[in-house]
C-alpha cells in the first residue's frame, strides 16, 4: 500500500528524518512508536505532503507520490487526523462531517446560490452520508450540538468520522489516544479495528503502547530520525534495542 525509499528531511542544519525506509502492507494496521523527537510527526507529515522532501521517495501502490501537495494525495486516498484537534467549534457535529463531505461535491456555486434541484438532492444526499458515518463512531445522538460543545473524547470521533467521510484507502492517524482515558481508549481500539474491517489500511503514530501491541500488526521503531526496528509486536516486545531504548529494560 504504501513504501518509503530512504526518506530524509532536513530543517537548515537539523536533520530531521535520515534514510528512513519501510513498506506499510494493505489491509494492515501499522504502529510508528518512539520518543518526543524521533521523528514520527515529520514523517506523517511528508507523506500527507504538508512537508517537502528532502531526499528520497514515497510510492503509494506502484505509483511515485513524492511531492505531491496533501490535496491531491487526499484525492489518492491519504487522509490524516491530527494530534490536536482540527474541528470547527462553531458548526454542529453534523456540518463538520458534512463539510468534509462537501470537498467532493459536483454542484458548482450558481446551483448552490439559486438551490436548484439537483443541488437539493445533492445536500440531501451528503446529509444522509454524514450521519452514517456518525452513526459509525457513535455519534448519532450529538449530530446537533455544536462541535465546541463536545467533550474531548468525542471529539476525537468526529475527527475521525470527518476523516472517514473523505473514503480514504490509507488513514494515518496522529496520537489518536492522546487526552483519552482507559475506556474511551479501549473503544477507540475498538473503533480502529472496525475501520481496518472496512476495507481501510491504518497507520497510527501513538505513545500509548497497551493500545499499539492491542492492535497492530506490524510496529516501526523510530528514534533520532533513524528507524531503529521493525516486526510484529512479539517481535518488538523481544527486540534488545528497543528494550533498553523504550521499555527501560536492560
Amino acid at each position: 500500500m504504501l513504501r518509503l525509499d530512504r526518506v530524509s528531511k532536513r530543517f537548515g542544519g537539523l536533520l530531521a528524518l535520515e534514510d528512513v525506509s519501510f513498506r506499510i502492507s494493505e489491509g494492515a494496521i501499522t504502529g510508528i512508536i518512539g520518543p518526543n523527537g524521533a521523528g514520527k510527526t515529520t514523517l506523517f507529515n511528508i507523506i500527507t505532503g504538508l512537508y517537502d522532501i528532502s531526499d528520497g521517495d514515497v510510492f503509494l501502490s506502484d505509483a511515485r507520490i513524492t511531492g505531491l501537495p496533501a490535496e491531491k494525495l487526499a484525492v489518492k486516498g491519504i487522509v490524516r487526523t491530527f494530534q490536536n484537534l482540527e474541528l470547527f467549534g462553531n458548526m454542529t457535529v453534523l456540518e463538520n462531517v458534512m463539510a468534509g463531505l462537501h470537498t467532493r461535491s459536483r454542484c458548482g456555486m450558481v446551483a448552490c446560490a439559486l438551490k436548484l434541484p439537483w443541488q437539493i438532492a445533492e445536500e440531501r444526499r451528503i446529509r444522509e452520508e454524514a450521519l452514517q458515518w456518525l452513526d459509525f463512531v457513535g455519534l448519532s445522538d450529538d449530530a446537533r450540538l455544536k462541535a465546541s460543545e463536545l467533550p474531548f473524547g468525542k471529539g476525537r470521533l468526529l475527527e475521525i468520522a470527518r476523516a472517514m467521510a473523505l473514503k480514504p484507502k490509507l488513514l494515518l492517524m496522529d496520537e489518536p489516544a492522546a487526552g483519552l482515558n482507559s475506556r474511551e481508549t479501549l473503544e477507540l481500539a475498538g473503533l480502529i479495528r472496525r475501520i481496518r474491517e472496512s476495507g481501510i489500511t491504518v497507520v497510527l503514530v501513538e505513545h500509548d503502547m497497551e493500545l499499539v501491541m492491542d492492535i497492530c500488526e506490524q510496529i516501526v521503531v523510530m528514534n533520532l530520525g533513524r528507524k531503529l526496528a521493525e516486526g510484529t509486536p512479539r517481535e518488538i516486545q523481544e527486540n534488545p534495542e528497543v528494550i533498553a531504548a523504550y521499555l527501560g529494560e536492560g
